[in-house]
């Protein structure tokens, strides 16, 4: 089996060289042949995908079905944003991948696996109807007290989700259509980030 490992260290004073001993005796273990790895130094894992060249790449290659797992040391280098985590999650699970967390022991090739990935899907579905309630409740509170509805920015909430989205690489039209807000207001907050 072809896998791509993925290493992240967020300073540039921090090595990768510790994660990626024990993955490649990991992929020894199992047989797995390495086709790449992948390393995004002095990087945050809370930055997105466009600020992460090497994990763009990971994906690009994984889409493009270079290998068939991806291999990481901890969760937390994927991201440090659940956001940012589902969407990759979901983005390996739409080319029929597997990942293997070293750390958490997680590896969605196996019958746990799957599972543990698909109450991951469940928090993400429960997370976006969270984010949505909680946008028409204050939308709805600014309503009743009898103010004007100002710019959408105005809202804490729909800034940030308007910001997540922006990050993982959703455009305007799809945005403007989950959260119920202009393209102008999307531009707008894609203009002050």
């Amino acid at each position: 089996m072809k896998v791509g490992l993925y290493l992240r260290v967020s300073k540039e004073e921090q090595t990768t060289e510790n994660q990626e001993l024990v993955l490649r005796e990991i992929c020894e273990i199992n047989g797995w042949q390495i086709h790449d790895t992948y390393v995004d130094h002095g990087i945050s894992g809370s930055k997105g995908r466009d600020k992460r060249p090497e994990f763009d790449r990971l994906i690009k290659d994984m889409v493009r079905r270079k290998f068939h797992k991806v291999v990481v040391w901890d969760v937390s280098r994927l991201g440090r944003s659940l956001t940012h985590l589902v969407e990759f999650l979901n983005e390996v699970h739409s080319v029929g991948c597997d990942l293997y967390i070293h750390q958490s022991g997680l590896d969605t090739s196996t019958p746990t696996g799957k599972m543990m990935f698909q109450m991951i899907g469940i928090f993400s579905e429960f997370e976006k109807s969270m984010i949505s309630q909680r946008v028409k409740t204050g939308l709805q509170r600014v309503k009743k007290s009898g103010k004007k509805l100002g710019r959408p920015s105005t809202i804490p909430e729909v800034v940030e989700r308007v910001k997540e989205l922006l990050n993982l690489g959703w455009s305007y039209t799809p945005i403007s259509k989950e959260l119920g807000v202009s393209r102008m207001t999307i531009s707008r907050i894609a203009r002050q980030t």
